[in-house]
């Protein structure tokens, strides 16, 4: 998959493109199901698949300090997106200006003339343009004088729950991880580099790894997780902590991540690493002494072993 900041010369290197708008965090399963009739249909017309996209986050420049966390970083959401089987990607940068932008204007001067779109994919209740105002009826009022064909994904409903980026973040920050891969189609993941902590957890027996995931992206819940966390072509079993340490800081401190591998040996150091949560131990919580703790960690580890 190739991946590009603008639109210009798209139309000359990727002719008769079928293009997918949105934004696609957390390329949860409404996402997949776009993108996997955007690339049927782009090679049914012999064309090519286009994602379009913007980063940041459009809310990030619209609403600052008001946008919502990201399920997904730029690079995690790119190579979902690639695996998914797209051509090209799209990433442009959303500034103020392009905010600015008519939605007529987006379709005409954008998608017809720069891109020659000759299909266009978008969610039922995708927006774009100035304060919103495009919508797929707009697309659809345009489709025959810019000749494309348009096509409205409809919801994609989970046991009469429709998926939705905005359902999966609430479910992370109620740290129901298990429910949030329901709708997601996998096991919900931060990814970030391993640094140095204060080897606290070796001391205990049980030696962690300190994560520095990525500012813009959503943690779980604060609580003890079981997880899994590929280490070079290896998948290890492990028990993370999400939250503030309490037994040792305090609750005012910093929230991190700090990781278990169960029977890993070697040194993490930083190394970029993702840690994909799979079920909700406990909740975080102080304990008496280091030693109460330890047999609190013992006993979370034979639940992430499925023992009890």
């Amino acid at each position: 998959m190739e991946v590009y900041a603008t639109w210009e010369n798209i139309k000359a290197k990727y002719p008769r493109p079928a293009v997918g708008l949105g934004n696609f965090d957390g390329v949860h399963l409404g996402h997949q199901k776009l993108i996997r009739e955007l690339v049927a249909h782009a090679k049914k017309i012999q064309g090519h698949s286009l994602i379009f996209t913007f980063h940041p986050h459009p809310a990030a420049v619209l609403h600052p300090g008001k946008a919502p966390p990201l399920l997904l970083n730029c690079r995690s959401k790119k190579n979902m997106i690639a695996r998914l089987g797209v051509d090209v990607l799209l990433r442009v940068p959303f500034t103020l200006d392009f905010a600015r932008t008519a939605p007529e204007d987006f379709i005409t001067q954008i998608l017809c003339q720069n891109l020659g779109a000759r299909a266009v994919f978008v969610g039922y209740n995708y927006t774009f343009g100035y304060r919103g105002r495009g919508t797929p009826a707009l697309l659809r009022e345009y489709s025959e004088k810019c000749n494309y064909t348009l096509h409205v994904i409809p919801p994609v409903v989970v046991d009469e729950q429709g998926v939705s980026s905005t359902l999966i973040r609430q479910l992370l920050k109620d740290g129901e991880v298990a429910e949030a891969a329901r709708y997601l189609g996998y096991n919900p993941f931060v990814e970030g580099v391993v640094v140095a902590g204060d080897r606290r957890g070796s001391t205990l027996g049980f030696p962690t790894a300190n994560l520095e995931p990525d500012g813009e992206m959503l943690l779980p819940a604060n609580g003890v997780y079981s997880v899994q966390v590929p280490v070079n072509g290896a998948t290890y079993l492990g028990v993370a902590n999400v939250g503030v340490r309490p037994t040792f800081y305090g609750r005012n401190s910093r929230p991190n991540i700090e990781v278990h591998l169960l029977d890993f040996q070697g040194d993490l150091y930083g190394q970029s690493i993702q840690v994909h949560f799979i079920r909700r131990l406990r909740e975080e919580r102080r304990f008496a002494s280091p030693q109460d703790l330890v047999a609190q960690i013992k006993e979370d580890i034979l639940k992430a072993r499925g023992i009890t």
